[in-house]
């Protein structure tokens, strides 16, 4: 059996942390990408090809390098084909997390333990489909067979919020939405349209950055007033120059025409909207979540036949990322309002730089163990080696201790199994240590690690019950 009790669990140590502490802790899924409209109607899903493929960006760019047609993918194939696809390119995955993923999903959600390929298929997509039909696999069901207490949503910042107080109503784990105000900070990109719709609900012009702010506020407030406590932002390059209000108007003017800005304008622009939005999250204890260094659609075909968030995506190496981060969080510092925040950086060629920076501005008065937090291994570097890579840049140049642990970032209602993905890694990372020497082998002190990464530091950090 490839996914046994012991799975990536190399040392007595490491099996010992993972079974008697990991394996059982509730899940805490602060940042995701999960539908609440599928979880305030409790959607139930018509096939594993519903439940798996769609919306699965990461499968879709494994399946397109493994030759599969992009009807089979994203197209009008039917889910049998799209699945058989799959399996035809899991065979190919070995090394690429994805193949781990999918045989801890087949076997947590469907006790499937048959490794998933062209020979296996058919069955396996009989047993996943007579379960769906037959066994409460609903949203809401796969949430709670996965334990978990805590899901953050990532919504527009003009939404009405209308599933979450669904939910709210009817639950008792909690989906609490995410303030995301990218089509703002995306001045470069053309903001007149996404202003239309602004003005259309606060019924005001927003004719000047000020108003514009005002409107902000507003909106803050209002996913404040029900259940937000985390905002999200995402950056190609993470940018930061002060600005005056002149300047700021100026730039606003000609991102009411969506003209053309310079790289220094939108560095002016998106240092002062995030300032004055930073201030607001820590005025109301929001935790403030900073996720940079993606390129975006990369492929103009494929986003021009798909739109975005299709698997077209890369890292980009920004240069000059330590003077624009450091510059950004002193501003708010200097201000005594930097809010909590997590950094998620793209590029592991630079986590010591990130994680460095985050050490630069933990000094608080309310006892905040790593106020700025090195987030968790993103996007690409949620893989086997770059999760192990961001706990040793932790461990390095801060306090692991201290971590606030795992996230899906997933659109997918069977995600958490990587939650126990990383579990068992920081389980065998730590176990190995001990068993060197290199960490006391003191297992009450190892159990109090493992239960705060894993679930106690973010319970505390994001102040849940």
């Amino acid at each position: 059996m490839f996914i046994h009790e012991n799975f990536l669990l190399s040392t007595a140590v490491g099996q010992k942390l993972y079974h008697q502490t990991a394996k059982t802790l509730p899940i805490i899924d602060y940042h995701c990408h999960l539908e609440p409209d599928l979880i305030a109607e409790n959607h139930r899903f018509t096939s594993i090809t519903d439940l798996w493929l769609g919306g699965d960006h990461y499968k879709w760019r494994a399946m397109r390098a493994n030759g599969v047609p992009e009807a089979l993918i994203t197209g009008d194939g039917n889910d049998w084909e799209k699945f058989y696809a799959w399996a035809e390119t899991v065979e190919n995955l070995i090394g690429n997390p994805l193949y781990h993923w999918t045989h801890l999903e087949l076997k947590e959600y469907f006790g499937v333990t048959d490794l998933l390929d062209r020979e296996s298929a058919e069955r396996i997509y009989a047993t996943c489909n007579r379960l769906l039909a037959e066994k409460n696999y609903t949203a809401r069901a796969l949430i709670k067979h996965s334990d978990v207490r805590f899901i953050g949503t990532t919504d527009d910042i003009l939404s009405d919020l209308k599933d979450h107080k669904k939910i709210r109503e009817t639950e008792d784990f909690v989906v609490a939405p995410s303030f995301r105000p990218d089509p703002i900070l995306n001045l470069h990109k053309g903001l007149s349209g996404y202003l239309e719709r602004c003005r259309q609900l606060s019924g005001k012009g927003l004719a000047t950055y000020r108003e514009l702010a005002v409107f902000l506020a507003e909106r803050v407030q209002y996913f404040h007033e029900n259940g937000c406590i985390i905002s999200d932002h995402g950056f190609t390059e993470f940018l930061y120059q002060p600005a005056t209000d002149d300047e700021i108007e100026a730039i606003y003017q000609k991102g009411l025409q969506d003209l053309p800005v310079s790289r220094v304008e939108l560095a002016k622009w998106q240092g002062r909207v995030m300032t004055d939005l930073g201030i607001l999250y820590a005025k109301l204890g929001w935790t403030m979540q900073l996720h940079f260094g993606a390129v975006r659609s990369a492929n103009t075909r494929l986003f021009n036949e798909l739109g975005p968030d299709i698997g077209c995506d890369s890292i980009l190496d920004q240069g000059d990322v330590a003077v624009n981060l450091n510059g950004f969080l002193d501003a708010l510092d200097a201000k005594k309002r930097l809010p909590q925040t997590i950094l998620y950086n793209l590029n592991p060629m630079i986590n010591d730089v990130v994680a460095t920076t985050c050490g630069n501005f933990q000094r608080n008065d309310q006892g905040i163990k790593n106020k700025v937090q090195f987030g968790a291994g993103w996007w690409f570097n949620d893989t086997f080696d770059g999760m192990v890579k961001q706990l040793d840049t932790l461990a390095n140049q801060g306090l692991l201790m201290n971590f606030t642990g795992m996230l899906t970032d997933s659109r997918s209602f069977i995600s958490y199994p990587r939650h126990d993905y990383f579990r068992r890694i920081l389980c065998d990372y730590i176990g190995k240590k001990a068993e060197s020497g290199f960490y006391p082998a003191d297992m009450a002190l190892l159990e109090k690690m493992v239960t705060n990464i894993c679930y106690e530091n973010a319970r505390n950090y994001f102040k849940l019950t």
